[in-house]
C-alpha cells in the first residue's frame, strides 16, 4: 500500500468505524479539546476581539500542531498513518450520533411524548424546545441534520483530504470553537468574533459540497438547485444558507421561519417556501440523506486526496 493511498483507507476505516461504533463512549478527543479550550477560554477572556483572535491561535493551533507531530511520527510507515488517519477520522466525524440523536427525538415525537421530545432536543441544538410545539421541534432536528452533515462529516473529511490528519483535527477544534464562543451572547460579542469568522471560512468547501452531494443524492435534485439558487443567499449563515436550502429542497419541506435562542427570538428567511411543513416522518428522511451525503463524500474526498498526492510526487 502506497503512503499516497493511506489517506483514503484510513478515512474509509474511520467512517466506517463511526457507522459501527458511534463516537467513543469515553473520553471522547473533542471533549478534552473542549476541557482545555474552556479552560483557556477563562485564562484569555476579555471584553476584545485580539484576545479572542489569541484563543482560537492557541486552541486551533494547538489541535493542527497535534496533527502534525503524530502523522511526522509515523509518515515512514503506511499502515501506521493509515491507523493514525482511521483513528482521527473517527474522533472527529460525528454521523452516526446525529442521526441516532435525531431519530430518538423523532421517536418521542411519534409517540406524542413532547416533554421528552422536549428534553432530548438540546442534544442536537441550541434552540429553546419549550418554544417549540411538535412541529417546530421536528423542523429543528431536519434543520440541524443538514446543518451538522456538513459540520460533523462532510468538512472534516474534506479538510482531511486537503491536510490529512492536522486538517482533521484542525476542522473539528475550529468547528468546537465556535460551538463555544462564536454565538452572539454579549459576554462573547467580541471574544468569540475569531473563532465564528474562521469556522465560516473553514467551513465554506464543506458546505459547498455538501449542497453539491445533498442535490444530487436527493430525491428532488430540480427542486433542491431550485431552493440553493433561490433562497440560500437569504440565511444569515453564508455556510447554513447553501445546506439548509438544498436539503429543504431535496425533501421537498419548508424550513426557516421563526425561532428562539436563549430567549432570544430570530425571524429567518423561509426556505424553499413552495414546500410544505415538515412532518415527523421527514425526521428519518433527512437522516437517510445525510447518511448518502456522507458516504459520497467520503468517495470525494478520498479520489482527490489521491490526485492531490500524486501531483504533489
Amino acid at each position: 500500500m502506497g503512503a499516497d493511498r493511506s489517506y483514503a483507507y484510513g478515512a474509509a476505516a474511520g467512517l466506517l468505524g463511526d457507522l459501527l461504533l458511534g463516537d467513543p463512549r469515553r473520553r471522547h478527543p473533542v471533549a478534552a479539546f473542549g476541557r482545555a479550550a474552556g479552560a483557556a477560554e477563562r485564562a484569555l477572556w476579555h471584553d476584545h476581539r485580539g484576545w479572542g483572535a489569541l484563543h482560537t491561535l492557541v486552541c486551533a493551533g494547538g489541535a493542527v500542531a497535534t496533527g502534525a507531530l503524530a502523522e511526522r511520527a509515523v509518515r515512514r510507515s503506511p499502515a501506521a498513518t493509515l491507523a493514525l488517519t482511521a483513528a482521527a477520522t473517527w474522533a472527529v466525524v460525528g454521523g452516526t450520533s446525529l442521526a441516532r440523536e435525531a431519530r430518538a427525538v423523532g421517536r418521542a415525537l411519534a409517540d406524542g411524548d413532547l416533554t421528552a421530545a422536549r428534553a432530548r432536543l438540546p442534544h442536537l441544538c441550541g434552540r429553546d424546545p419549550q418554544a417549540l410545539d411538535a412541529d417546530g421541534i421536528a423542523r429543528a432536528v431536519v434543520e440541524s441534520v443538514a446543518e451538522n452533515t456538513s459540520d460533523a462529516v462532510v468538512g472534516a473529511l474534506v479538510w482531511g483530504a486537503v491536510a490529512g490528519v492536522p486538517g482533521l483535527l484542525g476542522f473539528r477544534a475550529v468547528n468546537t470553537l465556535d460551538a463555544m464562543v462564536g454565538h452572539k451572547s454579549p459576554r462573547l460579542r467580541r471574544f468569540g468574533w475569531a473563532a465564528a469568522r474562521l469556522d465560516d471560512v473553514a467551513g465554506w468547501p464543506g458546505a459547498r459540497l455538501t449542497a453539491v452531494l445533498a442535490t444530487l443524492a436527493g430525491p428532488d435534485p430540480r427542486g433542491a438547485v431550485r431552493a440553493w439558487r433561490a433562497d440560500a443567499h437569504r440565511h444569515p449563515s453564508p455556510n447554513a444558507g447553501p445546506v439548509e436550502a438544498s436539503f429543504a429542497g431535496a425533501l421537498g419541506v419548508r424550513l426557516g421561519g421563526t425561532l428562539s435562542y436563549g430567549g432570544r427570538i430570530e425571524h429567518r428567511p423561509v426556505l424553499n417556501g413552495s414546500g410544505r411543513p415538515v412532518r415527523v416522518a421527514d425526521i428519518d428522511r433527512a437522516v437517510r440523506l445525510s447518511r448518502r451525503v456522507g458516504l459520497l463524500a467520503l468517495g470525494v474526498s478520498a479520489g482527490a486526496s489521491l490526485i492531490l498526492k500524486g501531483r504533489a510526487k
